[in-house]
């Protein structure tokens, strides 16, 4: 597809953050312009191959092993350049968030980075700043935070998706209401007990999150340290953030909840008829194995719209899928009754393509489609998922623990968990 409009490419970052971002060397609007017209063209490519096969089996009950492989090779092409599309933007839309604020440091912000920046280089003792921890270690100072949420941000779905806090406390407690408190109509005289009736008490369910440490230990040597030509705080970020990212990324799913956050897959389930506070619903695909058996008559997609309205029309509006990268494939190649493809690639910068006209994610922590596995999930994540992060970053600098190197132990505290069961809905692969 021909991208006329040169504003459709800017719509995702805006013109005049992406000159400022060309200026730090961030990619510029001829290679994202070029990203978006592979993508496009690619899918053409994709749906025509993909017809040829479709018409094949529907006519001889097989497919050629050569068409097969085209089709698979061009779908796996499209995730390729999806990715580098995605990966592009998000870069664009880091350099834009992190340059050129306008904003003026304070002078007390200023002395913390220097002397953060001289301590990291060990020049200055943490004993003896006002930023240090009596047990060891270095605050950070907001720049490093920030920069590191950033590069984590880009890279976790969930960071993206859900909604995110940051606490000074030791947790963040919260409560939901499950309804119970009753209501009526009153006429503006009515008085006494049977005019205006007192109201029950509603039922609150209780919430708390307690964000565990997650730590990252990068090495340098003192020579590069000692190097004024280094940005030592641009390198520690870096190198923190990517350690973060894939914890987080797998906790935010899969984790257990002791010490880190409890992921979105651990919860209960249940069939979404049966569905109650507490646990997730979720719809079944009507296979053992797979989206659809080979015996039915449904569309491989019946049981994805079937999962969009499980949800609530509230939480529909600004829904998104979540799906690893072999799902998405796989939900790329479904039509609907009149051969249209329910599946359509973004033709704007920094704007996810759609299924069923809902943004589409990918995670590789998803599981892959398989008996009683959960490899799609549907929601509005904002309001179904909470993350809390404690303020700061602590750094533990130690040039003793490895000969000829200075350790960096980087801790920041992070947790998180549903915080509204009804929000999100699940796809199982189940008969």
């Amino acid at each position: 597809m021909h991208i006329q409009n040169r504003n459709l490419l800017l719509a995702g970052v805006g013109a005049r953050g992406l000159m400022s971002a060309r200026a730090e060397g961030a990619p510029g609007l001829v290679e994202i312009k070029a990203l978006i017209e592979g993508v496009n063209k690619t899918f053409e490519e994709f749906k025509a191959a993909n017809n040829a096969r479709l018409a094949e089996m529907e006519k001889k009950g097989s497919v050629d092993p050569v068409l097969a492989e085209k089709v698979d090779k061009l779908n796996a092409a499209m995730t390729d350049q999806q990715k580098a599309l995605d990966d592009t933007t998000k870069r664009m839309a880091s350099l834009v968030l992190g340059g050129g604020g306008g904003g003026t440091e304070t002078p007390e912000a200023k002395q913390h980075k220097e002397q953060f920046q001289g301590w990291l280089r060990g020049r200055i003792e943490a004993r003896t700043t006002t930023y240090s921890d009596p047990d060891g270690g270095f605050l950070a100072p907001p720049t490093l935070d920030l920069a590191i949420t950033r590069i984590v941000s880009q890279t976790v779905a969930m960071r993206r998706l859900a909604q995110a806090m940051t606490i000074s406390g030791s947790s963040f407690v919260k409560f939901k209401s499950l309804g119970g408190a009753s209501s009526g109509w009153v006429g503006e005289s009515d008085t006494g007990s049977t005019g205006r009736p007192e109201t029950s008490t509603p039922t609150l369910a209780r919430m708390e999150f307690t964000p565990g440490e997650i730590y990252a230990e990068p090495y340098a040597t003192q020579q590069a340290l000692d190097d004024m030509a280094i940005d030592v705080e641009a390198w520690l970020s870096g190198e923190v953030a990517i350690t973060f990212a894939e914890r987080e990324g797998q906790a935010f799913l899969l984790g257990d909840g002791v010490k880190k956050p409890r992921g979105l897959l651990t919860y209960p389930t249940a069939l979404n008829a049966s569905y109650a506070w507490g646990s997730l619903g979720y719809v079944k695909t009507g296979a053992a194995s797979n989206f659809i058996a080979a015996s039915t008559t449904a569309g491989p997609a019946d049981c994805l719209i079937d999962l969009v309205y499980s949800l609530k029309a509230a939480y529909r509006t600004g829904a998104s899928w979540l799906a690893n990268d072999l799902t998405a494939a796989t939900m790329r190649k479904f039509r609907d009754g009149q051969g249209n493809y329910l599946w359509q690639p973004s033709i704007v910068a920094g704007q996810p393509s759609t299924f069923l006209g809902y943004a589409v994610d990918t995670d590789d922590n998803m599981p892959d489609v398989g008996a009683n596995n959960f490899p799609v999930a549907f929601g509005n994540f904002k309001q179904a998922y909470l993350i809390v992060d404690r303020a700061g970053v602590r750094v533990l600098r130690n040039p003793y623990k490895v000969n000829g190197l200075v350790a960096f132990y980087t801790t920041k505290r992070v947790g998180g968990g549903v915080q509204n069961f009804e929000a999100v809905k699940l796809l199982k692969v189940e008969a």
